[in-house]
């Protein structure tokens, strides 16, 4: 076995939800729980087949973001991976209605910050090891720290 590094895609404003499903449904489903849950939100969706054709199958209203979605895909090119690439919204909006998707088994990662993609790779192919998600913590919240953090949710609406 191999593991490979793969950087992934994420431009600016926007954030990623990287995941592992398990059938052909899945870009459709995904498309009608973001449309429906953030109806202003810009996004691409794609999802690798792993038997049959094994095709990048594609949704989204945004063509730029379903096309990162579909390269970043390629690079991993592991089998039964999604790939959303979203602004005007973020993960927080769509991630519990994502992992209530019957097809859906597991959330890799959902961020904006720099992502790698570690990646295993056998003779039958390829599989998501895990991700590194953004930096290492560099230390501990003060209090400074702490009024900060409050005051950028309340600026950014997620609390009161």
């Amino acid at each position: 076995m191999e593991l490979k590094v793969v950087r992934v895609d994420i431009p600016e404003g926007c954030n990623i939800i990287l995941g592992q499903t398990h059938f052909i449904k899945t870009a459709e489903d995904l498309y009608e729980i973001i449309a429906t849950t953030v109806p202003h939100a810009k996004f691409g969706i794609a999802f690798t087949e792993a038997s049959g054709p094994c095709l990048i199958r594609t949704e989204g209203n945004d063509k730029e973001l379903t096309g990162i979605c579909v390269r970043n895909l390629q690079e991993i090119g592991a089998g039964h991976v999604f790939c959303v690439v979203m602004k005007n919204a973020f993960p927080i909006n769509v991630l519990n209605a994502i992992k209530n998707c019957p097809e859906v088994c597991r959330i890799f990662c959902a961020t904006a910050n720099p992502l790698e993609v570690i990646v295993a790779c056998t003779g039958q192919g390829r599989g998501i090891a895990g991700v590194i998600d953004g930096d290492s913590p560099k230390g501990v919240e003060t209090a400074e720290d702490k009024v900060h953090r409050k005051e950028f949710l309340r600026k950014i609406g997620y609390k009161l």
